[in-house]
């Protein structure tokens, strides 16, 4: 990442807001007790929930177990080599990204390599969640969950529904798969 900057000699970024901090934690907190519920209940090979490499997202991702083909790259700041060892193998995966300066912004995502031709046109929970053609990507914006009734629940049907209709197009075999 440019500028490269070792964190011991950083004296440019350097601010702190406890406020906004803690308010992350948190953020971090219930979302990843969501997301562990959810890594739970598939039998297949998932990822444990991590902060996501080359970002700062929480992130968790289900495998389908069958060979995905070779990835094109194109990530800023991630080589090609990295990028198509990690898309590898057919994957389902969702996060959420609290926001930087350029994408301000906190949302949850959910995405699928390689994207079934109608993958983005599935019906998705909660009814707030969208699509974005742009990113090939399903969005929640992090407000909308925040104040929902239960935000636990929408939080889970979005990562549901998200993963149902990565299965549904690119036709995993979820019997293998699922509980």
């Amino acid at each position: 990442m440019e500028p490269a900057i070792p964190f011991a000699e950083n004296t440019v970024n350097k601010s702190y807001d406890p406020t906004a901090a803690n308010a992350l934690w948190q953020a971090m907190l219930k979302t990843n007790a969501v997301f562990q519920q959810f890594r739970s209940e598939f039998i297949g090979k998932a990822s444990p929930v991590h902060l996501f490499w080359g970002g700062f997202d929480l992130a968790v991702t289900r495998f389908s177990g069958n060979p995905a083909p070779l990835h094109q790259g194109g990530m800023p700041n991630m080589p090609l080599d990295v990028m198509q060892e990690a898309y590898s193998q057919e994957v389902s995966s969702a996060g959420f990204w609290p926001g930087s300066k350029d994408s301000p912004l906190p949302v949850f995502y959910a995405y699928a390599y390689p994207a079934g031709d109608d993958f983005g046109q599935q019906k998705v929970l909660p009814e707030a969640a969208f699509y974005s053609t742009e990113m090939g990507e399903f969005f929640l914006k992090y407000e909308d969950v925040q104040e929902a009734a239960d935000p636990e629940k929408m939080l889970y049907d979005f990562l549901q529904s998200t993963y149902e209709a990565a299965v549904n197009t690119a036709n995993w075999d979820s019997a293998k798969l699922e509980r």
